[in-house]
């Protein structure tokens, strides 16, 4: 099969370009980075692609919604060396990383729906211990309190930063929100209104967009990995038992 795709309707750079929407120098990009597989050339020289390279370009174009540049390259260089195995693992490790980016939605939905005003209470925690709970370095909680995220009080004592029930509360939802892909200035303004307002209304909205975004990508992981059978059948690529 996959002599017949490779000697099968010569295609120019730019007849794969024009087909797929990208530039002859996009084409050729991706072959350089192994995307693509080698190009034959003419006797003068000039590359010529075949429908294997559609096939091949088909299923790096639909990987990236899902997997992100970086992880569909990798996907498409170890399938074009022969490794289809390590090409199916970085297939399932996003997967799994979806799995988690879900878990960790519901983690957060969970912990918004316990929002609640905090009464004061004794157990007050300084930065150290602070990291070691969110699994994170204490110099990030000092980022996190330069942005708004958090504004522990001062030991007047000793001038530490004392992180007070509530305070924790915002790390913690400002750890789960961070997880979830947002940024620190998306973030700062909604913990200063659920503070301020003593509710939690400002987050649902983002809540609602982040599962609607884990929903499209898991649509456009299966769009993937349908373009990605469909290029490994034309290389050959059975599957060892």
């Amino acid at each position: 099969m996959r002599q017949n795709l490779q000697s099968a309707g010569r295609l120019r750079p730019v007849d794969l370009a024009r087909a797929h929407g990208l530039s002859t120098q996009a084409v050729r990009n991706y072959e350089a980075a192994g995307i693509l597989p080698a190009a034959s050339r003419t006797a003068s020289g000039y590359r010529t692609y075949a429908p294997l390279h559609a096939a091949a370009l088909r299923a790096f174009l639909a990987l990236l919604p899902g997997h992100g540049h970086q992880s569909a390259a990798a996907i498409m260089r170890a399938v074009n060396r022969d490794a289809t195995e390590d090409a199916l693992r970085l297939v399932d490790e996003g997967h799994a990383q979806l799995l988690d980016d879900r878990r960790t939605l519901e983690a957060v939905e969970a912990a918004v729906g316990d929002l609640e005003p905090l009464p004061p209470e004794r157990g007050d925690m300084f930065v150290g211990a602070l990291a070691r709970r969110l699994g994170i370095r204490p110099a990030t909680l000092r980022v996190w309190e330069q942005a708004g995220l958090v504004r522990p009080h001062r030991d007047p004592r000793t001038g530490y930063r004392v992180y007070r029930a509530a305070d924790v509360r915002d790390a913690l939802l400002a750890h789960q929100l961070r997880r979830g892909g947002y940024l620190l200035e998306q973030i700062a303004p909604l913990l200063a209104q659920v503070r301020s307002a003593g509710g939690v209304e400002p987050l649902e909205g983002m809540l609602a967009d982040w599962r609607a975004r884990l929903s499209a990508r898991s649509r456009a992981m299966l769009a993937g990995a349908a373009a990605l059978h469909t290029y490994l059948d034309a290389r050959g690529d059975a599957g060892a038992p």
